[in-house]
């Protein structure tokens, strides 16, 4: 096969595993969508009570097929891609790689193979095959609003870290070491599960101080817990007002049915055709 022949073949794949504009593309990833979602299935089965000799071989038959399926697209993804690196490494390159190990890592920790349901995460293709970018969009919003607000939330994450073994060293010396409250850690894990409002109830104070300590830890619970969405929140609300700022930026009116244009890259009014202003200048 010539190199030409190889390029060309290389480039058909890639159309159709990776695009979603041909009918071909968009069938392959529905297809795709059906299989993980099988795949998926099959983990939960195995999981669910003792299943017999039989029913266990046809498990482990079924999840080495779709393993081998998932290991031979990989590979072609791989082989096909122009930017073989960008993929390897890009969120859907690890997810399509971690969705596979599982299988193969079972063969030595046979534990590890319920990790295989990592492989539900590759149906975020469904994104592309329904074109719900706009979704994605506000995925994008949320994600820089966290990274603006980790230092801020790293240092409630400290504070309150520090407050919850302030409380565990205190119920410990209230307590006496008894009533569950054994040794120092113990008692922060108490102290953990009260101040989120957890609350699961299998250590409980029994001296008057001690339930004293644990009603303020409770108290403080109720007062932080909006901490941290309070300054999500606010990150989401500057992340969607710049947005809002951009959109009407580039907002032009029609000159001749006064339609409103928001697509920066259109030059004509959806609704009569009329050849729109240039962004930046003002419709006549």
């Amino acid at each position: 096969m010539s190199q030409r022949e190889q390029s060309a073949r290389q480039e058909k794949f890639f159309e159709v595993i990776f695009g979603t504009e041909s009918s071909a593309g968009k069938w392959f990833d529905i297809v795709l969508i059906i299989v993980i979602i099988a795949s998926v299935a099959v983990i939960m089965l195995d999981s669910v009570g003792t299943p017999s000799a039989k029913q266990a071989l046809l498990y482990l038959k079924l999840e080495w097929m779709f393993t081998l399926l998932f290991t031979v697209e990989y590979l072609i993804r791989i082989w096909c891609s122009p930017n073989r690196k960008g993929y390897i490494f890009s969120i859907y390159g690890l997810v399509d790689l971690m969705s596979l190990l599982p299988t193969f890592l079972s063969l030595l920790v046979p534990q590890a193979a319920p990790l295989l349901i990592i492989r539900i995460l590759r149906i975020l293709r469904i994104f592309r095959v329904l074109r719900l970018f706009a979704l994605l969009q506000e995925a994008n919003f949320l994600a820089a609003a966290l990274r603006r607000s980790a230092r801020k939330v790293f240092v409630f994450f400290a504070l309150m870290m520090m407050i919850t073994t302030i409380f565990g060293c205190l119920m410990y010396v209230a307590e006496g070491g008894k009533n569950g409250f054994d040794n120092i850690p113990v008692s922060i894990y108490w102290a953990i599960v009260t101040i989120t409002t957890v609350g699961y109830g299998d250590v409980v104070p029994h001296s008057a101080i001690g339930r004293a300590i644990s009603a303020v830890g409770m108290l403080i619970g109720y007062a932080v817990i909006a901490v941290p969405t309070g300054i999500i929140t606010a990150e989401l609300t500057v992340s969607q007002r710049a947005e809002s700022e951009r959109q009407a930026r580039q907002a032009r009116n029609c000159s001749n049915c006064a339609a409103v244009e928001r697509d920066p890259e259109a030059h004509y009014c959806r609704s009569c055709g009329t050849p729109l202003p240039e962004l930046g200048h003002d419709a006549v």
